[in-house]
């Protein structure tokens, strides 16, 4: 974690999301956490898994993430993976709940930050990719890397 001024200071990064899911749009949400999910959180210890999103009764939930136990906390500590709260706009939560009903698309968290105190969480509205569109965007990073290459050499 690296703190600078006027940025946010990122916890964990879902790798896979970005790797399994075509990225239709992004939300920034905050969360509801426990004292001890804060302290475990600036130490770093999060892990997304398989986690993801969903709607329940006009609430946004956050499912499967992991928060590792803080230590200090002992017998007043959480449960690593018990469902999160997420906090956004109602209307917002209303959109997310008519379009995650279309088949393939789902809500999938990309990436945990502290902005200032607060924690927040960058969710996507996602579609699962095919394997021929992984090897699509496989290629086109290649030939990017190649171009890059090129031109550097050029210079």
């Amino acid at each position: 974690m690296t703190k600078k001024k006027d940025q946010n200071i990122e916890i964990a990064v879902n790798r896979k999301a970005r790797h399994e899911y075509e990225v239709i749009e992004r939300f920034e949400c905050g969360i509801v956490l426990v004292g001890s999910e804060v302290k475990s959180l600036r130490g770093g210890k999060a892990q997304f898994g398989d986690s993801y999103a969903q709607v329940e009764g006009g609430e946004m939930w956050l499912m499967n993430m992991q928060i590792a136990e803080y230590a200090a906390a002992s017998q007043f500590g959480h449960t690593q993976l018990r469902r999160r709260k997420l906090l956004m706009h109602a209307a917002e939560i209303e959109r997310l709940k008519i379009e995650t009903r279309h088949p393939g698309v789902t809500l999938v968290p990309l990436r945990l930050y502290f902005a200032g105190s607060l924690v927040k969480l960058e969710l996507a509205l996602c579609r699962g990719m095919k394997t021929w569109d992984k090897r699509e965007a496989m290629k086109e990073k290649d030939v990017k890397r190649e171009l890059d290459r090129a031109r550097k050499a050029y210079m």
